[in-house]
């Protein structure tokens, strides 16, 4: 009993080691913490140069499988790689082109049934079961009118900096051409150059991280543009069918909103919904509705399990986790970049995971 005793540590030690354990986990956390901070000011700051740079990797990813092909059929490598990014640019403008006329053509018509459904909705509210007074709508439409006349000076002053934003917008769409021309030109240069430059060791974790993290964006472009596709394909030839007014432009938005994941899929939804209702009515409308979400349930049901499963290994909360965020940081390209990025940062973890693993497994596998 004595010995037991003697040898048994003591409490005020157990809980001094205790402490001392939570005070270094504590200081890792807020260092961390502070790198995060760090990391995200930069990030701000060096937006404008990191936006084309994260854009060229994106697109690259898309144009690498068909610069290989040619590659690998005797073209030289900027031969190839502006050929691919031409190609990109020419089907880029042209549909671009088809879509402004169509906007052009048929947005006063669409205007004038706007107007119309608003004073539908305004006999509606006035009918039963409602019975909205007319006072009460007039009060409600002076409300909206005195807030934007309230706001007219924030309003004006963004009509001024459209043409900074626009002028940006294109330095920015140049700057995207210009490094996805070199990325998919020297790409297979890169990883050899920076291997050699981190020594054999960094240089090998380095190199298998990115080539990782290159399957995963390609394998996420291509899977969702293929699924984007097909969204848009269906709901497109539906609204056409219906006869509703801007069928193509929808179906284009239809297939960029399906980019973002979740977000992108319901709000263009919404949108083909509300052309359909003032343009055609609420048969219409609610036609088109049945289509989208038959649709959406082909596509969350069906293919994206089957597509994505294999190039994001996302779980769903993840993925709108970082939709929200990147919306709420950066806007539209924040929440198309967000979940690359997400899908990136996992890769990262999943390999420091599997060298932990490595060093931390008993002698012999066992």
């Amino acid at each position: 009993m004595s010995n037991s005793t003697a040898t048994s540590p003591d409490r005020g030690r157990v809980i001094g080691d205790g402490l001392l354990w939570l005070a270094k986990w504590g200081v890792c956390i807020v260092a961390i913490a502070a790198g995060a901070w760090v990391l995200a000011y930069l990030v701000a700051k060096l937006w404008v140069v990191l936006l084309p740079v994260l854009l060229a990797l994106v697109v690259a990813t898309v144009l690498w499988p068909p610069t290989r092909w040619l590659t690998n059929h005797h073209f030289p490598p900027a031969a190839a790689a502006a050929t691919t990014v031409v190609g990109f640019l020419a089907l880029f403008s042209g549909i671009i082109a088809l879509i402004v006329p169509s906007v052009v053509d048929q947005a006063p018509e669409l205007a004038d049934r706007s107007s119309a459904g608003v004073r539908q909705v305004q006999d509606w509210l006035q009918g039963p079961p409602l019975n909205i007074r007319q006072e009460q709508l007039d009060s409600a439409v002076n409300a909206i009118v005195n807030r934007l006349q309230s706001s007219s000076e924030r309003i004006a002053s963004g009509v001024f900096t459209g043409v900074t934003t626009a002028t940006s917008a294109i330095i920015t769409v140049f700057l995207v051409l210009v490094l996805t021309f070199f990325f998919v030109k020297d790409g297979p240069r890169f990883l050899p150059w920076l291997h050699a430059l981190l020594g054999s060791r960094g240089g090998r974790h380095v190199e298998e991280v990115l080539n990782r993290v290159w399957a995963v964006l390609g394998g996420f472009i291509r899977t969702q543009a293929l699924v984007s596709l097909i969204d848009a394909v269906f709901i497109g030839a539906g609204l056409m069918i219906l006869h509703v007014p801007l069928a193509g432009v929808l179906a284009v938005i239809t297939f960029i909103g399906g980019f973002v994941p979740m977000v992108g899929a319901f709000v263009a939804g919404a949108l083909a919904v509300l052309v359909a209702l003032v343009a055609n009515g609420f048969t219409t409308a609610l036609i088109v509705l049945g289509i989208i979400v038959a649709v959406q349930q082909l596509e969350g049901n069906v293919l994206q399990p089957v597509l994505q499963s294999r190039s994001m290994k996302l779980h769903a909360v993840v993925v709108l986790l970082a939709v929200t965020a990147g919306g709420s940081l950066f806007g539209i390209v924040g929440a198309f970049l967000a979940v690359p990025v997400a899908a990136v940062i996992a890769v990262v973890v999943r390999y420091l995971g599997e060298q932990i693993d490595a060093v931390t497994a008993p002698p012999g596998g066992s």
